[in-house]
């Protein structure tokens, strides 16, 4: 297997400057206050071409991530190499960090029972989870 298509898990540590709205895909409009927010997501296909794609500014609107890509900073990501679909249980390790909070019902987890893969930290730079 090719190094670009290691699967695994992905952790993006996000940097909203101010208040913001926006429509996120069907989910609808929403405010985002200013602060951190870590989106957990898988790429069960390859990391490397899923954070390539998260990286790029020119992309079809697809994810409900690429909408809030096109304002946030995008600070930080860390990636989990595994072949196990450990995206909720990712997610759950972040929910339990200090002050975390899920920012956006449904945002990310259309295809499991997460209430968000999107959760707010507040305004303080927080370290992410690793592997």
């Amino acid at each position: 297997m090719n190094a670009a298509d290691v699967p695994g898990v992905y952790h993006l540590l996000l940097r909203v400057p101010r208040t913001m709205s926006m429509r996120v895909g069907k989910l609808g409009a929403f405010t985002f206050p200013p602060g951190y927010y870590v989106y957990t997501g898988s790429a069960m296909r390859g990391l490397r071409a899923r954070l390539d794609r998260h990286r790029r500014r020119r992309k079809k609107l697809w994810w409900h991530i690429d909408y809030l890509l096109r304002r946030a900073e995008l600070v930080e990501a860390v990636e989990v190499p595994t072949r196990q679909r450990a995206e909720c249980q990712r997610n759950q390790r972040v929910l339990r960090m200090s002050g975390a909070r899920g920012a956006v019902p449904g945002f990310g987890a259309s295809d499991c029972r997460c209430t968000s893969h999107l959760v707010y930290l507040g305004e303080e730079r927080p370290g992410l989870p690793s592997s």
